[in-house]
């Protein structure tokens, strides 16, 4: 099936009707009989069958309409790349990241790039790690930003900054706090399954504080607004416990403390490109920022 055809057969099932179908795509209804016959024909079945005065999708269709779907996302994807390049030709970057970095660390840097380049533009989203990793092996994004990025085939890992994660409670104060003084009954516990959940979590375990807590989250964020809502204290990384720094709240180093990795991910086989690299040394900057301010 060509190009052409997958447009047909997405908007008849949108329409049951061909001629609405001609109309959105801006044919003649006997154009789009034409077309629908040649694409049946290249196929070797019908793929739509009329019931009750509208056009349904064969068996067949039915089968092959995911991947079609699937097609027809990405070639709306062309589309908008295409045009994002027509309107902004100087560049355009797609930057996914965690969550908690979506609130912070990455908006500054994009700030940062726009100010030294006002023609660039952005497309933020945030998903998981391994959500992002998709997003790359399928060029949806152009680079991840996340905590403690894994070795994968077919990514290229660029290191960024080196940060450690902190003490968050409302109660007031500004020494560190021992690890081995951890409370489990008073801490919002992160998802073990998040990087530096488990990172924490092991850390913890190895000066005798279990997990057994009676709250858990699964962003950052939340555990921070948690901690200004009352629900207890939360160990999280030092990005977003800056992002949301409030009034009332204290935010304490550990002793010792638990450093992580943040860094930013890319497709290997596609070579960087100016844009990119200006983007990651915004990136350290605005990592830096949060150095220090958390430094003494």
């Amino acid at each position: 099936m060509r190009l052409r055809h997958i447009e047909l057969f997405e908007a008849i099932r949108a329409t049951g009707s061909l001629s609405r179908a001609a109309q959105a795509l801006h044919i003649s209804q006997p154009a789009a009989s034409k077309m629908l016959a040649h694409a049946e024909a290249q196929v070797g079945f019908r793929l739509f069958e009329r019931v009750k005065g509208r056009l349904r999708a064969t068996r067949e269709a039915d089968i092959l309409a995911p991947d079609i779907a699937r097609l027809s996302r990405d070639l709306e994807s062309v589309r908008k790349l295409a045009a994002n390049l027509r309107h902004h030709p100087r560049g355009h970057l797609r930057i996914g990241c965690a969550p908690s970095l979506g609130l912070g660390v990455v908006p500054r840097a994009a700030g940062i790039s726009r100010s030294r380049q006002p023609d660039i533009t952005f497309s933020l989203q945030t998903h998981h790690t391994g959500e992002l990793i998709a997003g790359l092996l399928a060029r949806e994004i152009d680079m991840a930003v996340t905590y403690e990025p894994p070795a994968h085939p077919g990514i290229a890992r660029i290191d960024l900054d080196r940060s450690e994660m902190v003490y968050v409670s409302r109660e007031p104060g500004g020494q560190a706090v021992p690890l081995a003084s951890v409370r489990p009954d008073k801490l919002i516990a992160m998802d073990p399954r998040d990087p530096l959940g488990s990172l924490l979590q092991a850390a913890l375990a190895e000066h005798g504080v279990s997990m057994s807590t009676a709250l858990q989250v699964q962003t950052h964020y939340m555990a921070c607004a948690m901690v200004e809502a009352g629900c207890g204290d939360a160990i999280v990384d030092a990005y977003s416990a800056h992002g949301i720094s409030r009034p009332g709240l204290s935010i304490r180093r550990l002793d010792p403390p638990v450093h992580f990795q943040i860094g930013a991910l890319v497709h290997a086989d596609d070579p960087m490109s100016a844009l990119h690299h200006g983007f990651v040394n915004c990136l350290r900057l605005a990592c830096a920022e949060v150095a220090q301010a958390l430094s003494p």
